[in-house]
């Protein structure tokens, strides 16, 4: 199952954007706080629990150049999946998104599509708000 976020304009340049995602820590500023508990993270990884008590950990697995940034599933997770946040230049902005791939089963996708994309629209939009100057 694939789903892509909103694309939103982040008023920062591309290595400013790529230097606070690539350390996990900072995840926490674009997630929900409303519907988030047990958050604990390192530079490179990061775990929390969502509403419902399912455990979603997520894992830095690269980068391509200032472009990509890739991210996984860790240990726990319902289901495996990867996160590639896009990035692009804009002049003095960058353009970015979230594109989800997740191996769902059918019966699943169905309970899950929707919140989570409106989970990634949620992120994107708080990485825009968090370099709004």
């Amino acid at each position: 199952m694939k789903i892509e976020s909103n694309k939103v304009t982040v008023q920062a340049s591309r290595s400013e954007v790529v230097a606070f995602l690539m350390d996990a820590t900072n995840l926490i500023h674009l997630l929900p706080q409303d519907k988030i508990s047990d958050w604990k993270a390192t530079e490179t990884e990061c775990s929390f629990k969502v509403q419902g008590g399912v455990v979603i950990a997520l894992i830095q697995d690269g980068q391509k150049e200032h472009d990509e940034i890739y991210m996984r599933s860790g240990q726990g997770t319902p289901f495996p999946f990867k996160l590639i946040i896009m990035l692009s230049d804009n002049g003095d902005d960058t353009e970015g998104f979230i594109v989800f791939d997740g191996e769902v089963n059918m019966f699943l996708r169905m309970m899950v599509e929707k919140p989570l994309t409106a989970l990634f629209n949620l992120m994107s939009e708080n990485l825009r708000k968090h370099f709004q100057k």
